[in-house]
């Protein structure tokens, strides 16, 4: 009974296995046109015109945003580089400028130097002393650890030009000062040298490389050095040539001076007209002043006589003089020998009568003495 059942049961799910199998079959039969379907739908949509204008359009602003992006960013980078070419186009003029402009302090310097050589050369002792020296000049930028080597550079050139402009001025002062003291002893007595610059044969006038308001700060400064110089020279020229200078070598003994005094013939107050200096005979007399000799002879109680013209009409005169050396016209020097001491004339003895005389008329020669030694301090 039990096979029977089983038999039974085999051959009614039989049907139902033929069933289930084409059932599958149908499901992936539609499932694959389902596919086709869309897949010639979406072949179909994306080669119409229509769909290709729309992708087409798409795609030519993304392409067009994403160069708009790039030629942006290429701008960006060319500002960065042109802000780079600025700043180093920069800076190398700078530094073009600080070291034409060092060129220039160095010339300066030299200038200086040269002026200062040039007073030392006249005299000036009153010349100022610190004057930039070679070692002063810049050699280059400051070390690199300078937070800014340009700054700290320009800063040094300008301390130096500042320092060149001082010792300038510092140097003008000097000989104006010295030639106003000058005049003023000459003056004094009487004497009015001419002071005219541009007659010293000094040089030419300070011409830098380069221009600029502090270059010509120093072309004004230097100019008037030059002037100063020319004006000391020609004041100390005319002291040499003033007749101020003493008349005998070594100290001076005086026995008797200029003025009212007894005579030492007479016992009477009589007038003394210059100056008697002790001396042995044949002591040299040397002239006091550059002139020109206007007398030479025999002239009284003079004895034997010179008489030389100097300039501001003034004339010395030398009596009882031993020897004459000079001859009429001739020019001579300051300190040259003209002659020597004697005791001819109205004398009691060797000595030398010093006279000064001014438009004819007998003035005080202590008066010039006593001005030739202070100015003996100025050159």
């Amino acid at each position: 009974m039990r096979k029977k059942s089983s038999r039974r049961h085999l051959r009614s799910s039989r049907p139902r296995a033929g069933l289930g199998g084409a059932g599958i079959k149908l499901v992936y039969a539609l499932i694959a046109g389902l596919f086709a379907s869309n897949v010639a739908m979406g072949l179909v949509l994306f080669w119409s015109p229509e769909v290709a204008g729309l992708l087409e359009r798409q795609q030519t602003r993304d392409v067009s945003a994403y160069e708009d992006r790039i030629a942006q960013l290429r701008l960006e980078v060319d500002r960065l580089h042109s802000r780079q070419y600025a700043r180093a186009g920069d800076i190398n003029l700078q530094l073009q400028d600080l070291v034409q402009q060092q060129d220039l302090l160095s010339e300066q310097q030299q200038y200086v130097r040269t002026l200062a050589d040039m007073a030392s050369q006249l005299g000036l002792e009153t010349a100022p002393a610190k004057v930039p020296g070679p070692e002063a000049a810049l050699t280059g930028l400051p070390p690199a650890g300078v937070e800014d080597p340009i700054g700290a550079f320009a800063v040094q050139v300008e301390r130096m030009q500042t320092e060149t402009l001082g010792a300038l001025v510092a140097l003008g002062d000097a000989a104006e000062q010295s030639t106003r003291r000058i005049l003023t002893e000459m003056n004094r007595i009487g004497l009015d040298p001419e002071i005219q610059t541009g007659t010293a044969a000094l040089g030419g006038p300070f011409e830098p490389a380069a221009e600029g308001l502090a270059a010509s700060a120093h072309i004004v400064a230097a100019n008037a050095v030059v002037e100063a110089l020319a004006r000391y020279q020609l004041a100390r020229d005319a002291v040499l040539e003033a007749p101020v200078h003493r008349p005998l070598a070594g100290a001076l003994s005086i026995s008797s001076r200029y003025g009212n005094r007894t005579d030492p013939f007479n016992g009477r107050t009589a007038y003394h007209s210059g100056i008697d200096f002790r001396a042995a005979s044949g002591t040299d007399i040397l002239a006091p002043g550059a002139g020109k000799v206007i007398f030479a002879g025999r002239n009284g109680g003079y004895g034997n006589m010179i008489d030389i013209q100097h300039a501001g009409g003034i004339v010395t005169r030398y009596g009882h003089l031993s020897r004459i050396e000079v001859r009429v016209g001739q020019t001579v020097e300051v300190g040259e020998v003209i002659g020597r001491v004697g005791s001819t004339g109205r004398s009691t003895g060797p000595h030398l009568h010093f006279e000064v005389r001014r438009h004819d008329q007998a003035v005080d020669p202590g008066a010039f003495l006593s001005a030739g030694r202070r100015l003996a301090e100025l050159i």
